[in-house]
This record gives structure tokens, sequence and C-alpha cells, in this order.
């Protein structure tokens, strides 16, 4: 099953959120209204929580995962993300914060405490380090990341768009009498 219960936390999916059969949800997950999860991803709520906005799409073969709370960090980190921001295939995300309108390059890991601020594109394969600040309006890239250049008006827009096109993609799917997983 792609929605799984633990410990009492079921996955939450807003309206018209649509999460692909071969994708893994799991725990104390909020999915947010016209999101999308797409195939092979596995989103891991099981120590902590994960909160994903409004029209965010997360592509095939991502994992996204949280920093528990132990020892080494009293009160661990969830990973909290925004509206309207595309991530990529094959990103990790983990126990990290981004904020709207972003777009996260394919192959990219986001580390533990990370905090991504608006509008700011990551550019595949890159690398941000625990507890690293990518401030908004920027390209970043590199591994670790560095601060490229600012964003250009078209780059801005783009974020839009982006949401927009995975926003009617998984509606057809879901047209097209794509049985949604169900909730436990």
């Amino acid at each position: 099953m792609a929605i799984r219960t633990f410990r009492d936390h079921t996955p939450s999916l807003g309206p018209r959120a649509f999460v692909d059969r071969s994708a893994v949800v799991i725990g104390d997950v909020q999915l947010g209204e016209d999101s999308s999860v797409w195939p092979l991803t596995v989103i891991r709520g099981d120590m902590h929580r994960i909160r994903i906005g409004a029209r965010t799409s997360v592509q095939d073969g991502s994992v996204l995962h949280i920093t528990h709370a132990g020892p080494f960090n009293p009160d661990g980190f969830a990973l909290i993300i925004g509206d309207e921001v595309t991530i990529g295939h094959k990103v990790m995300l983990h126990g990290c914060t981004l904020g709207n309108r972003i777009l996260v390059g394919m192959g990219s890991t986001v580390m533990d405490g990370a905090i991504v601020e608006d509008e700011v594109i990551i550019g595949a394969g890159s690398l941000v380090p625990p507890g690293k600040r990518l401030v908004s309006g920027y390209l970043y890239v590199g591994s670790p990341v560095k601060q490229a250049r600012p964003l250009s008006e078209n780059e801005r827009a783009f974020f839009a768009y982006s949401a927009n096109n995975y926003v009617k993609l998984k509606d057809q799917h879901l047209a097209e009498g794509y049985d949604q997983p169900e909730q436990p």
C-alpha cells in the first residue's frame, strides 16, 4: 500500500493531491492541495513530521525524510516544503526547510537543518550541507553549493509555470482513471 499509517499517524492528502501507486508515503505527512508525488518516491515521516505545501511536485525516485530527535540533535528537524516547489528526479531532502517557489535540480541533496528561502534554484547534482542557508533570489550550484548569480526574471517566471505544468499533468493522470491509493 502506498499510503501507510505509522504510530497512529496517517498521511493526509489535500484536495486533488496525487500520489503514484509506486510511491510510498508513511506516517506524519501532510501533502497540500494540487500537489503530486511521482513514481518510486519515498516520503517517510516516521520519526518527525513532513509538511508539503500546495502545487508542489515531488519527482520520480526522490527520497524525503526527517532528522529524528536524539542525543546529538535534541529536537530533530522536521521536513518542511512550501508552495509551488518543483523537486527534480532523484532528489534527497533530509530534515530541511524549503520556502516557496523553488526548483531543486535533479540528483541534488539538501541536508539536515538547511534552510532554502523563497525563489531559489538549486542546480542539478548540488549538495546543500547541513545548516546552510540559501538566500532568496539566487541560483546555487556545486557540491557544496555556492551562490552563482541572481535569478533572471525569466527564471522567476518559471516557478509558476512549472507548478502549473505539474498540476495539469497530475490532473491528466487522474482524468484517465488513475486509481489513487486509498488512505488507511
